[in-house]
């Protein structure tokens, strides 16, 4: 099992908006970064853990949980000249972009926000918090996964 960090504006995709899906299951689309495009290809699978990261807002922070439930598909929205994400050179024989679907599990009681982050010894180091780090999709440690849920008072949920 491994363990990731998705982040997405809250005016863009909130975890409120993940909790009210059909099911609390959406697909995480949109992603036009190769490295993170790889990730949601070839590496995250069903049952993976998910925090939800709240970016691009007053105070970004984890602020709840989901689980892979569907592996790495071809993201239909590259395909469509409507959609934001629209990429004229995807195809459907030889798509570019891929997504996975998510599942809502809970919200954190306590968000953590990056202050939090930098502060805590085994939590420090996450990928989030690097300079220049901007992937929507990145691993997180077994350790950082098990010390969120520890700050949170969280039983895991996988």
């Amino acid at each position: 099992m491994n363990y990731w960090l998705m982040k997405s504006e809250p005016s863009c995709f909130s975890l409120d908006d993940l909790k009210r899906m059909p099911g609390g299951i959406e697909h995480w689309d949109g992603v036009r970064n190769y490295q993170a495009r790889n990730l949601l290809r070839d590496t995250i699978k069903i049952g993976d853990g998910v925090l939800f990261y709240h970016s691009n807002c007053p105070q970004p922070a984890i602020v709840g949980l989901a689980k892979v439930v569907r592996e790495g598909y071809s993201d239909h929205t590259a395909l469509d000249p409507r959609e934001p994400h629209f990429d004229p050179k995807a195809t459907p024989d030889k798509p570019i972009w891929f997504m996975v679907d998510i599942q809502y599990l809970c919200h954190l009681p306590q968000p953590l926000t990056r202050e939090d982050l930098r502060k805590h010894p085994l939590l420090a180091g996450m990928g989030v918090l690097r300079k220049g780090n901007r992937l929507s999709v990145q691993p997180v440690t077994a350790q950082e996964w098990q010390t969120v849920l520890a700050l949170n008072g969280v039983d895991d949920p996988l």
